[in-house]
C-alpha cells in the first residue's frame, strides 16, 4: 500500500484501510446480516428496529464514505476533470482552480471529524457540503461524487496537526476518471 507515498504513508493506509474500514464493515454486517448492503440499509433505515438505527447508520456510513474515498484515490490517476464534469464545475465555480479552492475552503470549515463531499444535490447541481462523523449525503437526497476523509485517522500519522497540508495534497491523489464516472451515473439517475 505504499503507492500513495509521499502523500499518504503505507502505515496510514494499513490502519485506515486494513483496520478501520474493515471494522466498519464487520460492525455493519454484524448488525444487519449478510443479505443487506450499506446503501440499502441507509435508504430503508425505517425497516430496522429503532434501537439499532443509530448504529446501523454509523456503520453503513462508515462503509459507504470509506469506499467512496478509497475508490477515488490514485496517485497515478488523472488529477483534473474533463468532459461533462469539467463543464459542470466551470459552470458552477468558474474554473477548476476556483472549485479546488472552494472545496479546500469548505473542508477547512469542518469542525471535528467527518467528510467534505462534492455532491449532486436534489436540483441536479454540484454542491460542496460537510458531513459530521459518518453521515452520508444519501440521507439528504444528495448523490456523492467525491469526498475527502477528515477524520484524524486519515492524515494524523503523516501530517500531525497540519490538516491543511493534507487537504492541499488531497488533489494530488484524486483520480478524476473515477469521479467523472460517478458524476455521469449520478446525472443519469438523479
Amino acid at each position: 500500500m505504499n503507492q500513495f507515498e509521499p502523500i499518504l504513508s503505507e502505515e496510514t493506509m494499513y490502519y485506515h484501510y486494513g483496520k478501520l474500514y474493515q471494522n466498519y464493515k464487520d460492525q455493519f454486517y454484524n448488525l444487519v446480516g449478510d443479505g443487506v448492503n450499506p446503501l440499502e440499509a441507509v435508504l430503508k433505515i425505517d425497516q430496522f428496529p429503532i434501537e439499532k438505527r443509530g448504529s446501523i447508520l454509523n456503520s453503513a456510513g462508515g462503509v459507504l464514505n470509506h469506499e467512496l474515498y478509497f475508490e477515488e484515490i490514485n496517485k497515478n490517476g488523472r488529477h483534473q476533470p474533463s468532459n461533462s464534469l469539467e463543464e459542470a464545475i466551470v459552470k458552477k465555480y468558474g474554473s477548476f482552480e476556483n472549485f479546488k479552492q472552494e472545496f479546500q475552503k469548505v473542508a477547512r470549515y469542518l469542525v471535528g471529524s467527518g467528510y467534505t463531499f462534492l455532491v449532486l444535490n436534489s436540483k441536479k447541481e454540484l454542491d460542496i457540503v460537510n458531513m459530521s462523523n459518518q453521515e452520508t449525503p444519501y440521507l439528504y437526497d444528495m448523490l456523492p461524487i467525491m469526498n475527502i476523509d477528515l477524520w484524524e485517522h486519515a492524515y494524523y500519522l503523516d501530517y500531525k496537526t497540519e490538516r491543511d497540508q493534507y487537504i492541499n495534497a488531497f488533489f494530488d491523489l484524486i483520480d478524476f476518471d473515477v469521479i467523472e464516472k460517478r458524476y455521469d451515473k449520478a446525472t443519469k439517475t438523479a
